[in-house]
């Protein structure tokens, strides 16, 4: 199986001063293999490397950066098949984060699955998004 590591510019105007926590935390930004590619957790960092307390905000970064992930591999938020989202408190912050959410994902609409959990790395974390996105077939073109 052949597999490509995405590297986020350490000069990118999403990610600023935070992209030096994938080596700190040893994971990847992203991984291509077999048509796919796997975005790992993203969290609602601002690129100072500050954290907003509004889910509102927090989702507004997150997809941003789940964004400019996809930007960098030629492909689109309607490139997304799957998404996963963990919320530590999804009763209060739900509406919050729908609102938000529709205006990054329009149709057509990936798989979705939104996961309560009882927490995320930092006690801050009000969301956590990974996902999957698929390249254009080239033989469908």
């Amino acid at each position: 199986m052949s597999t490509y590591t995405v590297t986020i510019p350490e000069d990118s105007e999403v990610f600023g001063a935070t992209t030096g926590g994938f080596a700190r935390f040893e994971y990847s930004a992203a991984v291509r293999a077999h048509g796919l590619l796997f975005i790992a957790g993203q969290v609602g960092y601002r690129p100072d490397g500050s954290l907003p307390e509004t889910i509102e905000e927090q989702t507004e970064w997150v997809l941003r950066r789940t964004e400019e992930i996809l930007r960098i591999e030629g492909l689109a938020m309607s490139d997304l098949v799957e998404v996963v989202s963990y919320h530590p408190d999804m009763q209060e912050h739900l509406a919050g984060f729908l609102e938000t959410k529709k205006r990054f994902v329009k149709e057509p609409f990936p798989a979705w699955s939104m996961i309560g959990v009882s927490g995320l790395a930092r006690p801050e974390f009000l969301l956590e998004v990974r996902a999957v996105a698929a390249y254009p077939d080239r033989a469908a073109r």
